[in-house]
């Protein structure tokens, strides 16, 4: 009975060790099928147009006479979006990650955890319509300007998508500093916000920062609501770029892949356009995933 019992668990934990493996293994393989089709048709528009006029070029007009493929446009209005987005979450996000690990009640802490991740679950279309229904008027009215579809509004409601990323991520940093460091800086003479500021927050540096990058990732991958909000005008406003309408890269693609036809330099365009925000997201989750991997061996 026992040396049945014993095969069973063997032949389970056999099956299950397999299971596991066919499963990433298929991760890997479709990794590598989206890579190898995005760079493929991506790789067609490089035969009729020039890299460097493709990346230095500053102007988007693939429907007109002569057609423009040049990407600073949408990379400006993707930075500009994105820089905006993160100076206005991360004060927020790591001031309420200190809250909730350091300051709050066991039970104001649980309520705020569940309302991060609530947040979290909010699709971005309801965002977006949110921003377009309520931000979007209101910085009309309150900056005198001639629409609210601005890289502000778009930059106010990524915010509030990354809040709970940066939240979340912070909070498990900051409750994971080794308590005899707490206790130490106590028992030197310090009070409960010269040990916050002085020796936790420095502690889960690390993990903080992962938190802000990745932050960063989620707003720079966003689509919807940044394609409701920002107005998408494929131009670089030097002269006021907070408050104009801008195009991110995830929008284009969004607006003009459905409409174009396939097979058409327009088509292979949007590809190339693909490459380089897959480029840049991957970037940034390397460097994420390396300061996570840090902040794990120093902990």
């Amino acid at each position: 009975m026992m040396f049945q019992r014993n095969k069973m668990r063997a032949f389970t934990d056999k099956s299950m060790k397999s299971l596991f493996l066919i499963g990433g293994i298929g991760t890997i393989l479709i990794l590598l099928l989206i890579c190898f089709f995005l760079f493929t048709e991506a790789a067609d528009f490089l035969k009729t147009q020039s890299l460097l006029g493709f990346l230095t070029g500053s102007e988007w007009k693939p429907g007109s006479s002569q057609s423009l493929f040049g990407l600073l446009p949408l990379l400006f209005g993707s930075i500009i979006v994105t820089f905006g987005a993160i100076v206005i979450s991360v004060p927020i996000g790591i001031l309420s990650a200190i809250y909730i690990a350091e300051l709050a009640g066991k039970k104001t802490a649980e309520i705020l955890k569940a309302v991060v991740e609530l947040l979290a679950g909010i699709p971005s279309v309801v965002l977006g319509f949110f921003g377009l229904v309520l931000f979007v008027p209101y910085i009309q009215r309150m900056f005198d300007l001639t629409t609210g579809q601005t890289a502000l509004t778009g930059s106010i409601i990524l915010a509030i998508m990354a809040l709970p990323t940066i939240v979340s991520v912070s909070e498990d940093a900051i409750s994971s500093v080794p308590s005899p460091l707490k206790q130490g800086s106590y028992a030197l003479g310090s009070n409960h916000w010269q040990t916050i500021y002085k020796v936790i927050v420095p502690a889960a540096f690390s993990g903080i920062s992962a938190a802000i990058i990745l932050g960063i990732g989620r707003a720079i991958g966003e689509t919807m609501a940044v394609m409701m909000v920002t107005g998408n005008m494929a131009i670089i406003p030097w002269s006021n770029p907070i408050f104009s309408s801008v195009r991110t890269i995830t929008a284009t693609i969004a607006l003009e892949m459905g409409e174009v036809a396939k097979g058409t330099e327009h088509y292979y365009a949007l590809f190339a356009v693909g490459v380089v925000l897959f480029i840049i997201t991957f970037g940034v989750n390397l460097i994420a995933d390396a300061i996570k991997r840090k902040h794990r061996l120093e902990a």
